[in-house]
């Protein structure tokens, strides 16, 4: 069973809704015994930083979390703002603490003398910095979908799986070991996010 996390913010029946479209068994729930409990998890979102981790720790889904993907291995999957939620810590509109999976700052994306608006919204080319299985089938330079105006900054290279550009080259994915964040929207990216999506289900880290 996968379960999409339902903390107030993002996209969750999108989510779910293209997961069922491949098949897969979803449920969709802010329940801590049923987050524990879950075979894979995904944790979608759409909003600011701050909420994000205030509304997590309202729901008592934090300690979940830690118990299923930390200590019991289970493959995560993070998705826009449930990417970000990874790192250690955000300045969106203060300084927020995250959940520490991956070493890194979120911070505003600077695309100072672009000529580019923020919001980064759009299609964008996505290159993969590393193999990993939740690309498998997906040409370099696919277009995935993006919305956001914030980035994930690792420390630690080797957490870095993809960037795009836009003004800059920014992060696209991270990862380690069963957890992966990706910035774009694969339940709106059409057949490469449906791809994505279909590997996360069958991904045996």
């Amino acid at each position: 069973m996968i379960v999409i996390i339902d903390y107030g913010l993002g996209n969750l029946f999108s989510v779910a809704k293209a997961f069922e479209s491949l098949g897969a068994p979803v449920t969709v729930s802010r329940d801590p015994t049923i987050v524990g409990a879950a075979e894979r998890i995904v944790l979608p979102g759409v909003g600011a930083f701050g909420n994000g981790i205030r509304f997590l720790k309202e729901r008592k889904l934090i300690p979940a979390l830690h118990e299923a993907v930390l200590k019991r291995g289970v493959p995560f999957l993070g998705i826009c703002l449930g990417m970000q939620l990874l790192a250690e810590h955000s300045t969106e509109y203060g300084e927020h603490q995250g959940f520490g999976w991956v070493f890194g700052a979120v911070i505003k994306l600077d695309i100072t003398g672009a000529g580019l608006k923020i919001p980064h919204i759009g299609w964008n080319q996505v290159i993969f910095k590393k193999e990993h299985p939740l690309f498998l089938g997906i040409k370099q330079g696919a277009d995935f979908y993006f919305v956001h105006s914030y980035e994930l900054q690792p420390t630690d290279l080797e957490d870095l799986l993809a960037v795009s550009h836009y003004g800059k080259e920014m992060t696209a994915a991270v990862g380690r070991k069963n957890i992966v964040g990706v910035q774009f929207h694969p339940e709106k990216s059409q057949d490469n996010g449906l791809k994505l999506l279909r590997n996360f289900i069958s991904w045996k880290p």
